[in-house]
């Protein structure tokens, strides 16, 4: 997520129905309606046979009820009582329009209204002709951060993200038209769906090239050098973020999934957040907003969804925005591709309500593509689309999971996994974890807990000591209480075999855990 653009697009959330002095002014509401009686649906006629063929892979029904359609004649109604009807979500039921309070009073007590809730929104200024050259740093970069979760151990092996459908909900794509660097995605016709959910048409190919970043991260090609690692995947892009009319972005997030599930997308990537101009910390709990519970509603259909923790670690805010607060889909951390550790920026966990996220971590510095250039660009915006194009071929190399199983093995290939904290989650997938036979996480000990006093070392074998800085180095620890919050977490650059010294009265009744070049340990102390 970039700190352009991404976490300044968010919302208020406001409980209490206020209104301009004039009664004419309108306003955007969701209106949700009582029930589906005596809907017909055919789920062979409206789903995509790739849906069809994701829900039954996954041994999940045809259609549930929430795939029916909303009744015609409650739409054709509500056509008349407001100005505009702006989107119809099945899953969830309701209607959003535009109306003026006094036409809001006269929907109030039609039968078949259950309930009307307020959307509000306001204007954000405007963000911000191709060049492919880049320096040896770059060209550095561009290498490393595919190489960091093994793209060379997936090109081994042949697996590119080839039959994957992925969708990628962003801010616009210009250029990916046109540019080299999506030719053969463009050549080889997988971009399959295209739709603006701000303007309603197909045309994604304006506005932000916040989107194009994005997918340049998943799929582009720079000459023969992949920028992703899932460069033979299929693509349906949706715009939903705009600059003008923020309050509209989380109703649009829900009908691109909705749109994204009937094309039968496997996986949704989110490079987007909503945080403290509509929520409050709290309030990032997995189940608040209405974009969490859209993500979650896609991840019970079969589709595995990637979303950004947010750009906010160095900032007032902290934490993680919705939608990375769901508990079914994939949040993805940031870490710097100098120091390999958490990203400054980067938005740290748990959910307010004390799940752990972020689930893993990959670079936020990266190579990625401008409209016309080739440019470094920050924010989690950019790990995220980089895990996805991870995702996509680790499923394709295990083409018999489900989303929530691919979603458990992704995390399990995380390369401090088991041990996780609140800045890098499980860590960086790693390819090499779905072509190990026998993959254990049980590897041979590499430090102890040694007691001396009142005092608990963490001691390391001395013979594992590598150059200080570098990554492979570090020691983690952190300090849980009993029922899995972390309390404390530390990152140690190694230099010498006590690595680490901490009083009891700082552990007490807490558990310790440390993990080092691949192990974890742990250790109570009462």
């Amino acid at each position: 997520m970039t700190k352009k653009i991404c976490i300044p697009l968010i919302f208020i959330l406001i409980t209490n129905f206020t209104f301009s002095q004039n009664p004419e002014t309108f306003h955007r509401f969701r209106v949700f309606l009582s029930d589906k009686n005596n809907v017909s649906f055919n789920p062979f006629d409206y789903f995509d046979a790739k849906t069809l063929e994701r829900r039954a892979a996954q041994n999940l029904p045809l259609f549930t009820e929430s795939d029916l359609p909303v009744r015609q004649d409650y739409i054709d109604i509500l056509s008349e009582y407001c100005t505009e009807i702006t989107t119809i979500s099945r899953w969830f039921n309701l209607i959003y329009l535009d109306a003026t309070e006094n036409q809001i009073q006269n929907i109030k007590k039609l039968p078949f209204v259950q309930n009307i809730e307020p959307v509000y929104w306001t204007s954000l200024p405007a963000g911000k002709s191709y060049d492919t050259y880049l320096t040896d740093s770059e060209l550095k970069l561009l290498a490393k951060q595919t190489e960091r979760m093994q793209a060379s151990v997936f090109k081994k092996h042949g697996i590119n993200g080839q039959g994957i459908r992925i969708a990628v909900f962003d801010a616009g794509f210009p250029s990916v038209n046109t540019s080299p660097i999506f030719k053969h995605i463009r050549d080889e016709n997988r971009i399959l769906k295209t739709y603006d959910f701000a303007k309603k048409k197909e045309n994604v190919y304006t506005a932000n090239t916040h989107g194009t970043m994005v997918l340049s991260c998943i799929a582009g090609m720079n000459d023969t050098i992949p920028m992703g690692l899932a460069t033979q995947a299929e693509f349906l892009l949706a715009r939903t973020e705009v600059e003008t009319e923020p309050f509209s972005e989380e109703e649009n997030w829900l009908a691109a999934a909705e749109w994204a599930d009937k094309y039968g997308a496997q996986i949704i990537n989110s490079s987007l957040g909503y945080t403290y101009n509509r929520y409050f910390t709290w309030e990032m709990d997995g189940k608040t907003s209405y974009v969490v519970r859209a993500a979650n509603l896609a991840a019970s259909k079969g589709i595995l969804v990637v979303n950004a923790m947010g750009n906010d670690g160095s900032q007032e805010w902290k934490i993680l925005g919705t939608p990375a607060d769901a508990d079914s889909i994939l949040s993805v951390g940031g870490i710097n591709p100098e120091t390999d550790f958490h990203e400054s920026f980067a938005s740290f966990g748990p959910t307010a309500d004390k799940r752990m996220k972020p689930n893993v971590s990959a670079y936020s510095t990266a190579i990625v593509a401008e409209k016309s250039k080739l440019e470094k660009a920050q924010g989690t915006s950019f790990s995220t689309p980089l895990v996805t194009g991870f995702a996509a071929c680790a499923w394709q190399a295990n083409n018999n999971k489900t989303a929530m199983q691919m979603f458990n093995e992704i995390q399990k290939s995380g390369d401090l996994f088991p041990y996780f904290d609140y800045a890098h989650g499980y860590g960086v997938p790693q390819a090499s974890y779905f072509f190990s036979k026998n993959i254990s996480h049980d590897k041979n000990p590499t430090f102890q807990f040694k007691e001396i006093s009142d005092t608990l070392y963490i001691v390391v074998d001395i013979n594992l000591i590598t150059k200080t800085g570098n990554a492979n180095n570090y020691l983690f620890y952190k300090i849980s209480n009993k029922n899995g919050e972390i309390l404390k977490y530390y990152l140690v650059d190694v230099y010498q075999e006590d690595a680490v010294k901490i009083p009891f009265s700082e552990i007490e009744d807490n558990i310790l855990s440390a993990s080092y070049k691949g192990f974890t340990n742990e250790i109570i102390l009462k």
